[in-house]
């Protein structure tokens, strides 16, 4: 019985050490604005994240087929696809779409110009 009773005071003692701590708040720099009213963020908090991969698509355009249409394809087959020649393109990270593009050609590889970047509070409308 004595081993409990040193094991209740040490949980007393941690109890009582703990109460005596008071929880202190997390401060966080607020963002500052330059010169042209766009939001600036220290990037050494920003370094935590930027080496973090992903994946970066460009879809030209989709369709459905049935399984037995897609059997017969052979090379030389046209699939007909939902857009219309000279749309632009989705471009997409992790399966969202953040912009707008072209095809460009640049040393013989493809690339993609990009149109019309969406904002943030639209990608995030998008993901609701």
């Amino acid at each position: 019985m004595a081993g409990e009773d040193n094991g209740t005071d040490d949980w007393e003692d941690a109890m009582s050490e703990q109460a005596e701590t008071e929880a202190q708040s997390a401060t966080m720099d607020p963002l500052q604005e330059d010169g042209e009213g766009k939001k600036v963020v220290d990037t050494e908090k920003l370094d935590v994240i930027l080496d973090i991969p992903v994946s970066l698509s460009m879809e030209v355009g989709r369709t459905q087929i049935p399984i037995r249409s897609l059997l017969q394809l052979t090379q030389g087959s046209v699939v007909e696809l939902d857009r219309l020649a000279g749309e632009p393109l989705d471009v997409m990270v992790n399966g969202t779409i953040i912009a707008h593009g072209e095809v460009v050609v640049i040393n013989e590889k493809y690339g993609i110009r990009l149109t019309d970047v969406m904002s943030p509070a639209e990608r995030i409308q998008k993901l609701k």
